[in-house]
């Protein structure tokens, strides 16, 4: 499954450990990008606007770390439901699968594929293609395009070689012109591949969708294990000659030479480390006016086609399919005079006869368009101010740390790390000299950082001894200290005690006013009982006078007689007045008293009050002492616990 942030056909999956590989073998500065993944890791991903699908980082990545993406599951899945396809096959899959093809083949026949033809006939009409074309238009110096990747890195890249690529339809997409305009054949079509960048060419729009399905040879071999795919073997419908060798390097050059002779000079060029640098020079001898040969024979790939980008990682580890290959080829070469393959006609002879085979053939069905793709997609170098600044930030300030060209980034040179960086997609952080710089600049400030711990242990060495006095200093005031603790805290303490037995005592006082405001009380109703008694006795006081005067008054009347009675009358008028002084006198005597008792019950609650007040004083003061107490013994315990660290200090 693809990854959403990757869009090619190649990508990163989750074994990548950012080593670089990679990028070392990529011809497209540009194509990869080291991220950083979420936990903090470098990983370099595939930029699938960029990337031509060359496969070299396949063959540098030791991790596996890169899978690419074909059109097998989808081929099966159309064929299931029943959809009519037919299969175009490369020369290279019966090189690879000599025992096996034709049942691989078979299989595909019985889940419903209709016809099914090798693209080696597609092949002969390329080399057709080629010379006609070349001869008529005087075509020289043209670059083959039967590579889907350098037709790519031309495009993206090299622009200015796009009017010296052969216009001339690969091999595939003869075929497939072939099959949909002369065999009248109306199915999609499905191409057996031993190339991932096929996909590329047949997605074309100026290829019209002639071809529906890449389905590499990887894929396919795993799925026919996996499903058993083989059945009875199915033949070949159309027949072929030395087109089959094109898989092979120099394919094309030899059916070429086959046609041509070998007068005819043809620049023969394979693999990712000298196709890309080649047709970069050859962009500067073009534009320079210089002699260009007969034609280019380029491929991607260093063993050609037969060890192609999208076959099994074992198939290339051997010669076999070489061998596979020189049998085919001699096998395609007849004994006919009269046939294109015939091997004793001449040269000259042979291409009569091949264009005698394609007489009714129009060219210009077979003629394919290219699309300048640079937009977007070329390299921008920075210029030399920009660049000096990248450089100043990798801290790469003079000629020799701008021209280590290590290549322990990726990249050939510091000036291309540079321009990755210029494009955003790698970062300073790749350099191994910005961090070896990096890590000799840190090192270096935790060297400076060590000799000031040095210097500041030696100072604090000095100042341990000040403290070391400053301690036993400490020390001494601290059992000073702790003493007078002590002694707040007994002194303390024994306030509460008597701050309590006081208060008990007021409580005392206070029962001692309660009793005593009672009896003033009870006094003061007595007093109260006494007022009313002399009040009776003025009373009787008023009416023995009364009846004293009365009895004088009769005793007058009675004259002697009543002189007797007249005595008794005076002696009770005299008890009379006798008895009301008395209790006149007891009247005012009571009024003194109980004046001067409400004076006594008023001095008595003022005394309560006064005694509640000192109470809850004495009762407040008792709380603050236990309170101080309290305090003074965490202050205590505070000051044993820094007595022991001073001592563990003086310790160290």
């Amino acid at each position: 499954m693809m990854y959403e942030n990757q869009k090619g056909l190649i990508y990163t999956n989750d074994k990548c450990i950012g080593c670089n590989k990679c990028i070392s073998v990529c011809p497209v500065i540009v194509a990869n990008r080291a991220v950083e993944t979420e936990e903090g890791l470098q990983r370099i991903e595939v930029d699938g606007e960029k990337c031509i699908a060359c496969g070299a980082c396949f063959d540098a990545c030791e991790h596996n770390a890169r899978e690419f993406v074909d059109d097998t599951e989808d081929f099966f899945a159309a064929l299931s439901k029943g959809e009519r396809i037919s299969v175009l096959w490369a020369p290279a899959f019966a090189a690879n699968y000599p025992n096996e093809y034709r049942q691989i083949l078979g299989g595909l026949k019985r889940l419903g594929v209709n016809r099914i033809i090798s693209v080696s006939f597609g092949a002969d009409i390329t080399t057709w293609g080629y010379i006609k074309y070349i001869t008529e238009h005087n075509f020289q110096g043209g670059i083959s395009q039967p590579c889907p990747a350098v037709v790519n890195y031309i495009e993206h890249y090299i622009p200015e070689l796009i009017p010296k690529l052969v216009p001339v339809q690969s091999p595939l997409m003869c075929a497939a012109i072939y099959a949909k305009k002369y065999l009248n054949i109306s199915d999609k079509l499905a191409f057996i591949s031993p190339c991932i960048a096929k996909k590329d060419e047949i997605r074309d729009p100026k290829n019209k969708g002639y071809v529906s399905y890449n389905v590499t040879f990887d894929h396919l071999a795993k799925y026919s294990r996996k499903h058993n795919l083989k059945a009875e073997p199915a033949p070949n419908e159309i027949e072929y000659g030395l087109g089959s060798i094109y898989p092979m390097p120099g394919g094309l050059k030899e059916n070429v030479y086959w046609f041509c002779g070998e007068e005819v000079f043809i620049r023969q060029i394979e693999g990712e480390k000298h196709t890309y640098h080649f047709l970069e020079d050859y962009k500067q001898r073009v534009l320079a006016g210089k002699r260009l040969p007969f034609m280019v024979d380029a491929l991607n790939c260093a063993q050609g086609c037969i060890y192609g980008t999208g076959i099994e990682e074992e198939k290339a580890k051997t010669d076999d399919t070489l061998y596979e290959l020189q049998a085919i080829k001699e096998a395609s070469k007849s004994n006919r005079k009269s046939s294109a393959w015939a091997r004793r006609a001449t040269a000259a002879q042979r291409l009569k006869s091949l264009n005698k085979q394609f007489a009714r053939l129009d060219l210009n069905d077979f003629i394919r368009e290219y699309t300048n793709k640079s937009k977007g997609n070329a390299l921008q170098k920075p210029n030399l101010t920009e660049l000096n600044d990248i450089f100043a930030d990798m801290n790469k300030t003079n000629s020799v740390q701008q021209h280590i060209n290590c290549s322990a980034c990726g990249y050939s040179t510091c000036t291309e790390m540079a321009a990755a960086i210029y494009n955003g997609c790698n970062s300073k952080n790749s350099c191994v000299h910005y961090i070896k710089n990096m890590a000799e600049a840190e090192k270096e400030r935790i060297q400076e950082i060590s000799y000031e711990v040095e210097a500041k242990n030696a100072e604090m060495a000095k100042k341990n001894e000040t403290i070391g006095e400053m301690v036993a200093e400490a020390n001494g005031e601290f059992s000073t200290l702790n003493a007078s603790i002590d002694e707040m805290i007994d002194g303390n303490n024994n306030n509460a005690e008597e701050s309590t037995n006081i208060s008990m005592a007021m409580v005392e006082v206070v029962d001692f006013c309660d009793e005593m405001k009672k009896s003033f009380g009870e006094i003061h109703e007595l007093l109260e009982q006494l007022g009313g008694n002399n009040e009776n006795i003025t009373k009787v006081a008023a009416k023995t006078n009364l009846l004293s005067l009365n009895a004088s008054i009769e005793a007058a009347r009675a004259g002697e007689v009543g002189k007797g009675f007249a005595v008794v009358a005076q002696e009770i008028k005299a008890l009379s007045d006798v008895s009301k002084g008395a209790a006149d006198d007891s009247s005012k005597n009571k009024e003194q008293i109980v004046a001067a008792m409400m004076k006594l019950m008023e001095s008595s609650e003022n005394l309560m009050k006064v005694v509640d007040n000192v109470n809850e004083r004495i009762t407040n003061l008792a709380a603050s002492t236990e309170e101080i107490a309290a305090s003074a013994t965490m202050i205590g315990q505070v000051a044993t616990e820094l007595h022991s660290k001073f001592d563990r200090i003086s310790a160290l």
